[in-house]
């Protein structure tokens, strides 16, 4: 008797469904009234407001998942004395953001978590890595890494999570810095280099006489010491399907590179499309993809695998990459040789001048968001699982602190004369 055909994979809609069956089996088992599930087509508006689905998932047994962190308990009583004097208002946030850029504030980063971040990565950077020399040391501080880390991960249940985060957004700067551009970096040989240090990443598997040779390559330079110990940390906390999640982004990220150094060789502008296909892809991705990771949770693999859920980190991706283009945009202009950026293959393709280009690419931003919080909500809603709730969550909360890292750090950026 033949065997039987494997059934057929399910598909997208499928385990969805199936994602939300389990969530109504575990309301029914509470008593509680389990949401309508609407699916999620790519380009369809939702019917919820996205503010309210992407505030997170509410009702019995999800205070935990929420983004504040669990209060202190109440200190013991003390005797009366003096009164306080009054609490000092914390610091408004330095810079401005860019007029008509559609963002959300955020609440100002612990400040406690801040230090401790900034201290830790410090001393992994000069005492682990050996990752720049004296003369990069203002360079890093005014990275204001630790500031960046803890206002994109609010809910990171511990300083050592918000490090996976951190060491990996300082290895993957180290690797654009010194291999693409600021501190010695070239299009040429470009390829050989990333593909080496990647290696450090998503490891090399070859015979006994040639694994002590690429062992030792990654201590050779400072990118590849960041990135083997970067994820041997992550690796440690991240599951095995969180990591490989990470080194598929990376690769990602390092074609992108490649496809921009391409085209600085050839001296070539891409059409404004080709520039966002690359944009696609050497983007910030690889940071809101894993913030499960920092949050201490894992969003199961064929939920993250989605088409929709798919679409909806790239969006995120894509926008929060154009925040880098505008606030940088003033910075590259000041540097040497040409640097792409949206509103330059704006002004060099559609025959804008400065200020209009610049301010079409705000556009373009604005379009990206919206259509990301569309997305994101009409996935949240065909989806009520605590898991896909909170990593919606977590990556709409990334959007927003990067963009307040980008507008706060005046050391790095200043915004073009165009208002």
């Amino acid at each position: 008797m033949p065997s039987p055909e494997p059934s057929p994979p399910p598909s997208g809609a499928h385990i969805l469904t199936r994602a939300a069956a389990r969530a109504r089996d575990i309301k029914a088992t509470t008593g509680a009234r389990p949401p309508a599930v609407a699916p999620a087509t790519a380009g369809r508006k939702p019917d919820a407001d996205p503010r309210r689905l992407l505030r997170g998932p509410s009702g019995l047994g999800t205070a935990g998942l929420q983004l504040a962190r669990p209060a202190e308990p109440p200190a013991p009583p003390i005797a009366p004395g003096p009164p306080e004097p009054p609490a000092v208002a914390p610091a408004p946030a330095e810079g401005h953001p860019i007029p008509g850029l559609y963002h959300h504030p955020v609440p100002e980063p612990d400040p406690v978590r801040v230090e401790e971040v900034s201290r830790r990565i410090k001393s992994w950077a000069l005492d682990e890595v050996d990752l720049y020399p004296d003369d990069w040391e203002d360079q890093f501080d005014g990275f204001s890494v630790g500031r960046y880390m803890v206002a994109c991960h609010p809910d990171a249940p511990s300083v050592d999570h918000l490090m996976l985060a951190t060491r990996l957004m300082v290895a993957e700067n180290a690797v654009d810095d010194c291999y693409c551009e600021d501190h010695g970096g070239s299009p040429v040989g470009l390829g050989e280099r990333l593909l080496l240090a990647h290696t450090a990443l998503d490891p090399l598997h070859t015979t006994e006489e040639y694994q002590p040779p690429w062992a030792e390559s990654l201590h050779s330079d400072a990118p590849r010491r960041a990135y083997r110990s970067a994820m041997e940390y992550f690796s440690h906390l991240a599951t095995p399907s969180q990591a490989d999640r990470f080194r598929h982004d990376m690769a990602r990220l390092h074609l992108g590179y490649l496809a921009e150094a391409a085209w600085a060789q050839a001296d070539h502008v891409p059409e404004v499309w080709e520039y966002l296909a690359m944009r696609q892809f050497n983007n910030f991705r690889p940071c809101p993809t894993i913030t499960d990771s920092v949050g201490g949770y894992e969003l199961p693999a064929d939920l993250h695998a989605q088409p929709a859920m798919q679409r909806v980190i790239a969006l995120a991706g894509n926008a929060t990459t154009i925040v880098n283009d505008l606030y940088s945009y003033t910075k590259e202009l000041a540097s040497p040789g040409r640097h792409l950026n949206l509103p330059v293959v704006i002004a060099e393709r559609e025959g804008l001048g400065e200020r209009d280009a610049y301010l079409k690419a705000v556009e373009v931003h604005n379009d990206l968001m919206h259509t990301f919080e569309a997305e994101a909500a009409a996935v949240a809603a065909a989806c009520p699982v605590p898991s896909v709730q909170r990593f919606l969550r977590g990556v709409a909360v990334w959007v927003d602190g990067n963009h307040y890292w980008h507008q706060t750090n005046t050391f790095r950026y200043s915004l073009p004369d165009f208002w």
